[in-house]
């Protein structure tokens, strides 16, 4: 698996740092996991296949992880990259994710659905395995962000990923991610976090040290970052693995 980070950011506009987004290569196929509102421009700047992307996971409907779902299926639709495209694309999310989309199609009478090619839209159901793509399984996760937020376990072989998403504290995530290739975790605060239902640095930590993954990966940080020392803040936690930043641009083998 490669691992493209298209957005390391939240919906605060950023000069470096754009909303949620990554592009993951697998055996059998792209996966675009969430659809932040600049994915669609991201991906292009990344030189990536977006024209002949397989397939999207949206994690919730939070705007900066789906916002771009619906312009994305617009230009879909009328770039001329995907005159000739015939496979189908398939949309995967929590319950909801149907009503979501048709919300946005009906918002402009866009007929978002109605492609040159197969659009599918597949509602999940948590801890029940799937193939997201063919030969690559997964299986989701509710996490305590929205009642529509998961996160996702992710095999391609003998690779594995976790992608947690936006998420409260809860250590079912480190089970969930126990012993993975890489743990893609939200970390939104350094300390003394506003919410509940996103995590900030101890956190984040914590459960990285229970989940003992070969690598770890934080996101989804708010502008109060920009003045922190990220390694420095990482390894007052012995973390017991390497945790690295999440920097729009960053490619990673897996």
């Amino acid at each position: 698996m490669k691992l493209t980070v298209l957005g390391s950011g939240t919906s605060v506009p950023h000069a470096k740092r754009s909303s949620s987004a990554f592009w993951l290569e697998t055996s059998g196929g792209s996966i675009l996991l969430d659809c932040s509102p600049s994915s669609i421009h991201r991906m292009a700047e990344e030189g990536l296949d977006w024209a002949n992307l397989d397939s999207i996971w949206i994690s919730h409907f939070h705007l900066d992880h789906c916002g771009g779902l619906a312009p994305f299926l617009f230009s879909l639709k009328h770039a001329p990259q995907t005159h000739e495209r015939t496979k189908p694309l398939t949309i995967f999310g929590g319950a909801g994710l149907r009503s979501l989309i048709e919300s946005f199609n009906a918002a402009g009478n866009y007929r978002l659905l109605q492609q040159r090619f197969p659009v599918e839209i597949v509602e999940v159901t948590a801890l029940e395995k799937f193939e997201i793509l063919p030969g690559i399984e997964v299986v989701p996760l509710k996490t305590p962000h929205t009642d529509d937020s998961h996160a996702i376990h992710i095999r391609d072989g003998e690779k594995t990923l976790v992608f947690t998403s936006d998420t409260g504290p809860d250590e079912a995530i480190s089970a969930f991610a126990n012993g993975v290739d890489l743990l893609l975790m939200e970390c939104s605060f350094v300390r003394n976090k506003p919410v509940k239902s996103h995590l900030e640095l101890a956190e984040a930590m914590y459960l990285i040290r229970k989940a003992k993954p070969k690598l770890a990966m934080l996101t989804h940080f708010y502008p109060e970052w920009d003045s922190i020392d990220f390694q420095a803040e990482v390894r007052r936690f012995d973390p017991m693995c390497e945790v690295i930043e999440a920097v729009d641009g960053l490619k990673l083998n897996i």
